[in-house]
């Protein structure tokens, strides 16, 4: 049995990202499902492992691991075999400011704890409907403003060059849960290309909700 072991939500963006980059990289490890919906991420045990009580936490290396960026970035630099980051100081500025465009612009006001609070907002009646306008507006927002970063010129069959990265681990995620959302992806041409391409993918495969549903 792998040593590596991966606390996650098969629907959290943020627990997607880390499964892409773990295949990417060709590491095994075990699931651990915590279940948001049925509070799993509140239980004391769960607080022992990831005292934000959030998804997901990896145990690697002897050491839990938390935040999914930072998460990423232990991989790169301690697994470079597959580079998900480019050593170049610009290269790296712009795949770091990509990412974060989506993983602390997009991601943060559209998780399920936010998407909850805005529907308790509102009369029962209104809940649904209220939470999709809301997740339509930020992410159709947010992936325009992304599909213009990306049209610089520096992207390639990915988001940066010719091989998927940290950049491809984050926008993946955020257009499966745009899809979900009923977002209209019409105008975004460079970003559904470029998941066109990473469908393609065994690692990208391997790493969908769908592989991971409870």
């Amino acid at each position: 049995m792998t040593d590596v072991v991966l606390y996650d939500y098969w629907r959290s963006s943020a627990s997607y990202r880390v499964r892409i980059a773990l295949a990417l990289k060709g590491i095994e490890y075990q699931s651990v499902s915590i279940n948001l919906l049925t509070g799993d991420h509140k239980s004391n045990a769960y607080h022992d492992t990831n005292p934000q009580g959030l998804v997901p936490a990896l145990k690697i290396d002897g050491h839990t691991l938390t935040q999914s960026l930072a998460i990423i970035q232990y991989l790169d630099n301690t697994r470079p075999e597959v580079s998900l980051i480019p050593a170049n100081a610009l290269d790296r500025q712009r795949v770091h400011a990509l990412s974060h465009a989506i993983a602390m612009e997009i991601h943060p006001i559209c998780n399920l704890s936010v998407a909850q609070h805005v529907g308790n907002l509102v009369t029962e009646t209104d809940s649904e409907t209220t939470k999709k306008q809301w997740m339509q507006h930020y992410i159709n927002r947010g992936l325009q403003s992304v599909e213009a970063l990306l049209d610089d010129g520096q992207s390639g069959d990915f988001c940066h060059g010719n091989a998927p990265g940290l950049i491809d681990c984050c926008l993946v995620p955020q257009v499966y849960n745009a899809r979900r959302w009923g977002c209209d992806l019409s105008e975004l041409s460079l970003i559904c290309a470029i998941d066109q391409r990473c469908d393609q993918l065994d690692a990208f495969v391997a790493a969908h909700p769908d592989k991971h549903k409870i």
